[in-house]
């Protein structure tokens, strides 16, 4: 375990490392929020901490986001919020794979390869869900979906930046889930390279 990873946090993991402490959850909800009033987060197409399968990552063509679900917030919500991060990536900063806001704060769901109503700019500049592309040889990779319920909605337009969602995130989360999936590359897979756009820190 690593001191940078919130006491509070660090339980959802199987194993905090730094990459946790940059994560959005950990720098934008306390303790307490997780799971608050039953708010929770899975998907029909792997359980939590188990294997994603290669028909949503970049090892496979035509490959989609998967399908969410999720159970209704707690009283108060105006917005839910999604960031799927890798905090295993290299860089200083946490891959960003998804940001989706604008969504409704109530029981709902994503369809395998839906398109949410606001998407922002993944890691590589793209609005859209970034395929899970692991290194051939690298170890496993973990990648943490956080759903956010908020007490605001959000104003961003669709193509704004993790930064910029998360400035006007903050202090606004009143409660979170979290769902992880893990990912190792298949045999002749492409690497990602070692570059990742989105290296701003929020203030």
């Amino acid at each position: 375990m690593t001191s940078d990873v919130p006491e509070w946090l660090e339980d959802i993991f199987e194993d905090p490392h730094d990459g946790h402490a940059r994560l959005a959850v950990a720098r934008l909800a306390r303790e307490g929020l997780i799971g608050k009033g039953g708010f929770s987060l899975k998907s029909p197409a792997f359980k939590n901490g188990e294997e994603l399968d290669p028909c949503f990552t970049a090892d496979e063509e035509d490959a989609v986001a998967p399908p969410l679900e999720w159970t209704a917030p707690p009283a108060g919500a105006q917005e839910l919020v999604l960031i799927v991060e890798d905090p295993d990536a290299p860089g200083a900063e946490t891959a960003c794979h998804w940001l989706v806001w604008g969504l409704r704060a109530q029981q709902g769901k994503l369809l395998e390869g839906e398109t949410p109503p606001r998407v922002g700019k993944n890691s590589h500049q793209n609005s859209e869900w970034l395929l899970p592309n692991v290194p051939e040889g690298d170890t496993e990779h973990e990648y943490v979906f956080q759903l956010f319920a908020l007490d605001t909605g959000v104003p961003l337009m669709p193509g704004a930046s993790r930064v910029d969602l998360m400035i006007e995130m903050k202090d606004h989360v009143v409660a979170a889930a979290v769902l992880t999936a893990k990912y190792q590359a298949q045999e002749n897979g492409e690497e990602w390279g070692s570059q990742w756009d989105d290296t701003d820190e929020m203030d």
